[in-house]
């Protein structure tokens, strides 16, 4: 099946809590998005509660990056609402308010040719935050994700790691109520990935910043995710914890995706 040919939506399973579920941060319904008068994602519901770190996970082209693109309101729906804390985004009049409340960070870096410091008070500086305040920010997230000693080098002569750690310190300096991470470690070799990794978790549960992680990596998922968000075929197949869906598929599609993935990491030689 291809993307175009969407999947049936699924019930989504999500925790069982004691009290009634809070109403969510970030929730999209009936979403539908057409590119070249072809449908190619329709997401009936996806609710993600503040402070989450959700995963988007699924093979390429799935519809995972479309997903991500809608909810930062790049691309608008062809039907359906956005959801910020139960008022649905108003598109002419509200767009801008709430991408201001939002950061995002692609794979690819995409650095301004200047100091490490420069780039990450860049968005700062054009929010109006004025120099009192965005000098001491800008040192606290550079010291966060260990790059405080980086902070006067030129951004060209950084490795992938260090560009990237850059990246996600220019997203998190403005303190973003949700934080969109569109495959952030794909261009990473294994030992930079993880030392990011480990850094960047803790970092993401102590600012309670809500979080959607996109990937294609089943382990990377498991390791981020206290939900994962299973998109196949351009329609969420699952959305629930790591645990239920590995011990509960809700579909045999969903059931191959994650023992492929197992499959594939047995057959990779350590190195």
């Amino acid at each position: 099946m291809r993307v175009g040919e969407l999947s049936q939506p699924v019930h989504q399973t999500a925790r069982q809590p004691d009290a009634a579920p809070a109403t969510p941060h970030v929730e999209v319904r009936d979403l539908l998005i057409r590119r070249g008068g072809r449908d190619i994602l329709r997401i009936e519901r996806l609710a993600i509660q503040r402070g989450e770190i959700v995963a988007l996970v699924g093979p390429n082209g799935a519809g995972k990056s479309t997903l991500m693109t809608a909810l930062a309101l790049i691309d608008r729906p062809a039907a359906g609402v956005i959801i910020w804390d139960g008022a649905p985004v108003d598109w002419k009049r509200g767009a801008l308010a709430a991408r201001r409340r939002l950061a995002i960070v692609f794979q690819e870096p995409l650095l301004f040719d200047t100091t490490v410091a420069e780039n990450v008070a860049t968005g700062l500086k054009l929010r109006g935050v004025g120099r009192s305040e965005r000098e001491p920010r800008v040192r606290r997230w550079l010291e966060r994700l260990g790059i405080a000693h980086l902070a006067g080098r030129q951004a060209r002569t950084l490795s992938g790691g260090e560009a990237q750690r850059t990246s996600l310190a220019r997203a998190l300096v403005l303190e973003p109520e949700l934080l969109l991470l569109d495959e952030p470690f794909a261009a990473l070799d294994a030992p930079t990935r993880e030392a990011l990794a480990d850094d960047l978790i803790p970092l993401l549960r102590e600012s309670g910043t809500t979080t959607l992680l996109v990937t294609h990596d089943r382990d990377e998922a498991l390791e981020f995710g206290d939900r994962l968000a299973v998109v196949l075929n351009g329609g969420l197949a699952q959305f629930d914890t790591p645990e239920r869906i590995l011990a509960a598929p809700a579909s045999d599609a969903v059931a191959a995706f994650f023992t492929r993935r197992r499959r594939r990491a047995a057959l990779t030689p350590n190195t």
